[in-house]
């Protein structure tokens, strides 16, 4: 994997994830929150509106889309038969699905928004990426559009095929575009430092501090077959040490405002930093 940047970092480019908990009800299938989405986008709207120099790259999860025929299928760990296959094109449909809903809520708040579906553009072996025509998603960037990605099935030239996260893919275009934040944000206020007790926020985690807060994460309690609380901050930790200066924010959107103010550098929740 080629590890040029397209982008020295800067304060304007952030990456935002909108969690599949957060956009979907994990516990009935097929069930987004629309009411939410709706809320979201205009949230991301003011935060143009606020900063007309702010350049975003938005990412979502699947929820109650993608990861019910994902489990069924167990797609992530590979596709080889014509029942895994069909599998395969279940959980692209129902991605896509999703993607529309959000789509249709930022194009509601006139945000420039443009898909960008990993399905059609990504190659991976072993679900590492191995190409990927990074130039498409530049040019929305320098041209002050509003490009989305999310989870995803991908081919892989080994498993036959298997899912991306958006944390899988925000892990590589991190690397090439140089974010200064990675916003990601769910249900979860932040990382709890006692849970189940569920009392006390980490307000933030190094590499320095990891090994206090190992014994206390937990996993997703819905349907998840990319990975909890626990995958969440691992991939992180390793993130910021590859990339220094870099901050990922873990919190919650279903705060109104929450979303508007971390885009704005607000740190409500657990920040993940070197």
């Amino acid at each position: 994997m080629s590890t040029s940047n397209f982008v020295s970092r800067s304060p304007s480019l952030q990456f935002l994830k909108l969690g599949g908990s957060l956009i979907t009800d994990k516990q009935h299938a097929y069930t987004a929150r629309l009411e939410v989405l709706k809320r979201l986008a205009g949230e991301i709207a003011a935060a143009f509106d606020r900063d007309p120099g702010l350049r975003l790259l938005l990412g979502h999860g699947s929820g109650s889309f993608g990861h019910v025929p994902a489990k069924e299928f167990a797609t992530r760990q590979g596709v080889r038969g014509e029942r895994e296959w069909h599998g395969f094109t279940e959980v692209w449909y129902q991605a896509s699905e999703l993607n529309r809903l959000v789509i249709h809520a930022l194009h509601a708040e006139g945000l420039p928004a443009m898909a960008f579906p990993p399905s059609a553009m990504v190659i991976v072996q072993d679900a590492t990426v191995l190409s990927w025509d990074l130039s498409p998603l530049h040019s929305a960037l320098q041209a002050g559009l509003l490009p989305v990605v999310y989870g995803d099935v991908v081919f892989d030239t080994r498993r036959g095929g298997t899912i991306l996260s958006t944390e899988d893919l925000f892990d590589h275009l991190a690397v090439q575009f140089n974010p200064h934040r990675i916003l990601l944000a769910g249900i979860e206020p932040g990382v709890w430092a006692d849970y189940p007790i569920c009392k006390q926020i980490m307000p933030e985690i190094t590499p320095r501090n990891y090994r206090e807060v190992e014994a206390v994460l937990f996993g997703s309690a819905a349907t998840d077959v990319t990975g909890g609380m626990a995958s969440k901050v691992n991939q992180s930790l390793e993130l910021v040490r590859d990339l220094p200066g870099l901050e990922i924010l873990i919190f919650s959107g279903e705060e109104p405002r929450a979303v508007q103010d971390a885009l704005a550098g607000e740190n409500r929740g657990t920040l993940i930093h070197s």
